[in-house]
């Protein structure tokens, strides 16, 4: 982003006001690093050397970048739009085309001026300057406002909460449990799930799933942190919440004994009052496999266990008591009562490969997926396409991380909170999702449109605050 006007129009100012300091790179501030101030026009040279540097270390680890200059200089300006193009990042222009009178204002109440002959170069300089500029093949010329950068994933945003307004579509919410070291500690780890269940109905969500893993996976945290077994868990919620829907998400179908998995699915459904869900999936954490000390098949071997279980489990719910044979599976007596209470019994099949999404139109209930929009809408037409005559496709469920600020302000202050050290607080940003409650429903919206029926949300900010899914309930509330 690179700002452009004459002294005193403002430029220092509004960068401060809207940009976090560390992604600004301001001329001033190095010509006192380089010189005896911010006023020692003998440092500029340096200033400016150094400024160029600094501007071509940070567009080439392809970071947020604020450009604080005059910017009067096309030469200037056409390199780091080279630059920005090199990395393939967006480059855009801030014009402050504030009058010539009221920079002259400022200039006089400034307690180290620019001189007045300087200023008025500088204002004649900008009149030409500002007729050049749309021409200069910027992605955007900007006039100084409230702006933010956002993930790809919001560009859009604003239209699609205008389409959600004038004709509103209905979604649902699953809250994804995913991480239980709140700060509280283990000892009050039973009443922190219960708070996070009811204050989940509170808000609104209409599901609550868990992670089916028995220690935290490396995208998550470290694999010593506490981490609660899934169908237990969903156990304990069902007894503390009225509403939701309770599932994994999903579970490793090499981790249990298949009809064993059914009967507790089956139990989970009775004593909930009819609100489990079966999710599936190929298994993949082949460390937590070898520390638990079983067998981590061949991909092949795992999607013929799974594809039997995918038939076997309806058998398991369904009346009688006959023997069941599949590929890999042999159950001789499908006896499984109290039968569930839901008839059928939700299959939730996790996985956005195509041998996964065949599985998944052929035998599941829903099909949950990773993805922007655009990769949902391919999802959501592949099923379609593999979905035999006469039957419904499987409903596509879309599970993201999610951070969710009340504004911009606040967003910030979680980015920042939140990101690890030494990572990009834009790049943060986009790996979750980071964005204010109109921007989130303008990216729901957008999902819903591709054929997502419900989304699943992972808060990153979810501790001992339950202020997120206060925050999320304004989000939510748009979809009713």
């Amino acid at each position: 982003m690179v700002l452009v006007g004459a002294g005193a129009a403002g430029k220092s100012t509004w960068a401060a006001e809207t940009f976090v300091p560390e992604v600004i790179v301001s001329s001033d501030r190095l010509r006192a690093m380089v010189g005896a101030g911010e006023d020692d026009l003998a440092a500029s040279a340096d200033a400016f050397a150094l400024l160029e540097e600094v501007v071509r270390q940070r567009i080439g680890r392809r970071l947020t970048t604020v450009i604080d200059t005059l910017g009067l200089d096309r030469e200037r300006r056409r390199n780091w739009l080279e630059l920005a193009r090199a990395q393939g990042i967006p480059c855009v222009v801030v014009a402050f085309d504030t009058p010539a009178a009221e920079c002259r204002r400022r200039n006089r109440e400034r307690v180290k001026r620019i001189p007045a002959d300087v200023l008025t170069g500088q204002l004649k300089s900008w009149a030409a300057v500002k007729k050049e500029l749309p021409d200069e093949g910027y992605d955007e010329v900007l006039a100084p406002r409230a702006v933010r950068v956002v993930p790809e994933a919001f560009v859009a945003a604003a239209e699609a909460v205008q389409r959600q307004r004038d004709a509103p579509t209905q979604l649902r919410f699953g809250l994804q449990l995913g991480s239980y070291t709140h700060q509280s500690g283990r000892k009050t780890t039973g009443e922190w799930i219960k708070k996070v269940g009811v204050a989940a109905e509170v808000a609104g969500f209409d599901g609550i799933y868990v992670m089916d893993h028995f220690r935290q996976i490396p995208q998550v945290g470290r694999a010593w942190e506490d981490f609660l077994e899934s169908w237990t868990t969903l156990a304990y919620l069902a007894a503390c919440t009225e509403r939701v829907k309770l599932g994994t998400l999903v579970s490793g179908i090499t981790y249990r004994n298949v009809a064993h998995l059914g009967k507790i699915a089956a139990t989970l459904d009775v004593l909930s009052g009819g609100r489990a869900v079966c999710g599936l999936g190929l298994a993949w954490f082949e460390q937590e496999h070898k520390a638990y000390g079983w067998e981590f098949p061949s991909v092949g071997d795992r999607y013929a266990l799974l594809e039997d279980a995918l038939q076997l489990l309806p058998a398991m719910w369904g009346p009688g008591n006959k023997p069941w044979h599949g590929k890999v599976l042999y159950v001789p007596e499908t006896a499984c009562y109290p039968r569930p209470l839901q008839d059928p019994l939700p299959i939730l099949l996790g996985g956005s490969g195509k041998r996964t999404l065949r599985l998944a139109a052929r035998y599941a209930d829903a099909a949950n997926v990773f993805g922007d929009a655009a990769r949902v809408r391919q999802y959501s037409e592949y099923l379609a396409n593999h979905t035999e005559p006469g039957k419904e496709p499987p409903r596509l469920t879309q599970l993201s991380t999610t951070l969710v600020g009340k504004d911009g302000q606040h967003l910030t202050e979680l980015v920042e909170r939140r990101r690890p050290r030494n990572q990009d607080p834009a790049k943060y940003a986009a790996t979750v999702n980071a964005g204010t409650i109109p921007d989130q429903i303008g990216r729901f919206r957008e999902l819903a449109e591709a054929g997502a029926t419900e989304v699943m949300l992972s808060l990153p900010d979810l501790d001992d605050d339950l202020g997120p899914l206060e925050t999320m309930s304004e989000v939510i509330a748009a979809f009713r």
